[in-house]
């Protein structure tokens, strides 16, 4: 499946992003236990994150963007790309 990264700006007050953290961490276990491979986090020293994910396709990771609390929830801004792997090399489909 196609690597996809949602790279995302917070746009509320930080005890308004923190209210949603523990639905947010929850969707993701639920998309690892889907087997999309998730994995996120944030900027040390900058506003937002990161979220990693495999899909079937563009349409599929929008889905799974637009699903995400954060996003429900108007806490961030995102961009959403589609990331080519060069190492380890990804398998022919």
């Amino acid at each position: 499946m196609p690597w996809f990264v949602k790279i995302e700006s917070g746009i509320v007050e930080k005890s308004e992003f923190d209210r949603h953290i523990p639905a947010h961490m929850a969707y993701i276990k639920d998309l690892i236990a889907k087997g999309h491979q998730a994995q996120t986090g944030y900027w040390e020293h900058d506003e937002g994150g990161m979220l990693v994910f495999t899909a079937r396709d563009l349409e599929e990771a929008r889905a799974i963007v637009s699903a995400d609390p954060l996003v429900q929830n108007k806490c961030v801004t995102y961009t959403l790309r589609q990331w080519h792997r060069v190492l380890p090399k990804e398998p022919k489909a």
